[in-house]
């Protein structure tokens, strides 16, 4: 996975954030670890504000923190959240007079969703937790 990539940021936020899940983390000490901008930890951190992953206060002692168990939060749930893909797909609308190519196009079409679906299985089977080595409280 590319160090850069937003996916990348969220993981591994949020694997450290599930060492201490109740410590408010502020977006510069975030983006600070992370080696990026705050502007863009505020942009992927506020998806997953919005799908119930994070949740952040304001003002000075405001921040980042998890809304729910790094045990409850699978990858697929971070994947999910910052509504990419990382399956590349056919971005040449053009119109071709091709037969070939129209059911080619289908075909690829089809494939890649498989792919993209077998990869959020997958992700799902995995929790923040397990990545970032947290115990589960229950054991």
């Amino acid at each position: 996975m590319k160090r850069n990539s937003r996916l990348s940021l969220a993981l591994h936020t949020l694997g450290h954030m599930a060492g201490d899940p109740e410590r408010m983390q502020t977006s510069s000490d975030i983006a600070d670890h992370a080696g990026t901008n705050p502007v863009v930890v505020r942009r992927v951190l506020g998806k997953l504000r919005n799908a119930g992953l994070l949740a952040s206060e304001k003002g000075h002692a405001g921040g980042w923190r998890l809304a729910r168990s790094p045990h409850d939060i699978t990858l697929a749930d971070v994947y999910l959240a910052l509504d990419e893909s990382l399956i590349a797909t056919s971005g040449d609308d053009t119109v071709s007079d091709c037969s070939v190519e129209h059911i080619l196009q289908r075909k690829v079409a089809s494939v890649m969703q498989d792919v993209e679906r077998n990869l959020i299985e997958q992700l799902a089977r995995t929790t923040i937790a397990e990545v970032s080595g947290t115990k589960d409280p229950a054991h």
